[in-house]
């Protein structure tokens, strides 16, 4: 493995080239089919300036180079998307890019997919602890099983399903059929996404997503990234096999990515970027603020931009709204035939609580959304309501001292207190 991170400084352009050149000279690519795995639009990483790279290396030189867009269950990018994620000009595809294809994830057609094993009821049961205990299928895009060499090329941040993301996380879900998404998130939801996220080391869920990612026979190479807080420059790059890049990668990111704070706030406006166009994936402001709010307080997700919960599984969210971990599992039967990805995101977003039949559902504190969705839909699905246009931010800031805090950019930096 090569890799250089730092805390107090970001990489320069021959720093970051001389790192990738290395790693991909160690593979011996020459003459051979590579696909490189990248991220969508909800992701912080300089992908155009790393796309180039990859392509100024190794165009000319290996047979084929093509790239595939983990989306998970994600929303399809158009072409005018994928140009302006890249930094690519429309004519370049057919110019210095041509025989160059992005691929989206199509995890919605079945015959995307292709079966490399199952991970048996045992194992599972040994890697979750006991928490679950079930057979599960390992598919993934056949596309990754026709190359010579699988380039993850993503970033590493604190995440609430697995501890930090990256590495073979880029596989399962990225790229994954919905069998072990479904079960992936679900043991980290019977977690608990306030005791997962940030996690350092192997976490069950990563301990599961490495043992399918086992099954994949091609060559992998990962390029680990590590963002720098609040811009697109790296702060760190790591490059080998996706166990090791990303274990150097989590450790980088354990440092920049966390923010510690004396006191727990009673309000938080997390104001979401556009990158996130729906609750399902502008959720992270609350994963990301859960830890500092205190018993009883309330986190706003600040998005005027957002009226739907969900593009793809919005009519699921509608049937069961949102709750605690325990409002499902004490009463399965009436839950257990929904996919576990969707009750998982359900009880990130709404937080760690209680319930029981005689007292109902007790949340430790409250969400508020402040969006385009409206009071009656947000009631319906179990959540707080607050007219966005009634919201100066102005007003809310530099008020720490009162127990209020503002975040701007919400959903990548983990927010925790101070030990």
């Amino acid at each position: 493995m090569v890799g250089l991170g730092f805390t107090d400084r970001t990489l320069t352009d021959e720093e970051i080239s001389s790192l990738v050149r290395s790693a991909l000279a160690l593979s011996d690519l020459a003459g051979k089919r590579v696909l490189v795995i990248i991220p969508d639009g909800t992701r912080t990483a300089p992908l155009p300036r790393m796309f180039r790279l990859l392509c100024n290396t190794l165009l000319g030189h290996v047979a084929a180079l093509d790239f595939l867009i983990a989306l998970g269950t994600h929303q399809p990018m158009s072409q005018e998307q994928i140009g302006k994620r890249l930094g690519v000009q429309p004519e370049e595809w057919t110019t210095t890019l041509a025989g160059v294809h992005v691929y989206n994830h199509e995890w919605h057609k079945p015959e995307t997919f292709v079966t490399l094993g199952t991970i048996s009821a045992a194992e599972v049961e040994a890697i979750s602890g006991g928490m679950l205990c079930q057979p599960v299928p390992v598919r993934i895009n056949r596309l990754v099983t026709q190359y010579d060499q699988i380039i993850i090329c993503g970033p590493v941040f604190p995440h609430e399903v697995v501890g930090f993301s990256g590495g073979n996380k880029y596989f399962f879900p990225g790229v994954s059929g919905p069998e072990l998404i479904d079960l992936s998130h679900w043991l980290g939801a019977l977690i608990t996404s306030y005791q997962i996220i940030g996690r350092p080391g192997i976490t069950p869920v990563r301990a599961l997503i490495d043992r399918a990612a086992g099954l994949i026979a091609a060559p992998k190479l990962c390029l680990a990234m590590v963002v720098a807080p609040g811009k697109t420059e790296l702060a760190g790059l790591y490059a080998g096999t996706p166990e090791a890049a990303w274990a150097e990668a989590a450790s980088l990111s354990a440092k920049v990515h966390i923010t510690y704070v004396d006191q727990p706030f009673q309000r938080v406006l997390s104001i979401m970027p556009a990158m996130y166009d729906d609750i399902w994936t502008a959720a992270k402001g609350m994963y990301k603020l859960e830890p500092v709010i205190a018993d009883g307080g309330e986190v706003v997700i600040y998005a005027p931009h957002i009226t739907e919960f969900s593009y793809t599984h919005g009519k699921l969210l509608a049937a069961i709204g949102y709750h605690t971990r325990d409002y499902f599992v004490k009463q399965w039967e009436r839950f257990k035939h929904y996919p576990g990805g969707v009750l998982a995101h359900s009880t990130h977003l709404r937080g760690i609580g209680q319930y029981d039949p005689i007292n109902g559902e007790r949340p430790r504190i409250r969400v508020t959304l402040a969006t385009g969705i409206s009071p009656e839909r947000c009631a319906a699905h179990n959540l707080g309501y607050l007219d966005p246009c009634q919201i100066n931010i102005a007003e809310w800031e530099h008020r720490e001292h009162e127990g209020i805090l503002v975040v701007p950019k919400a959903g990548e930096m983990l927010y925790r207190l101070k030990v």
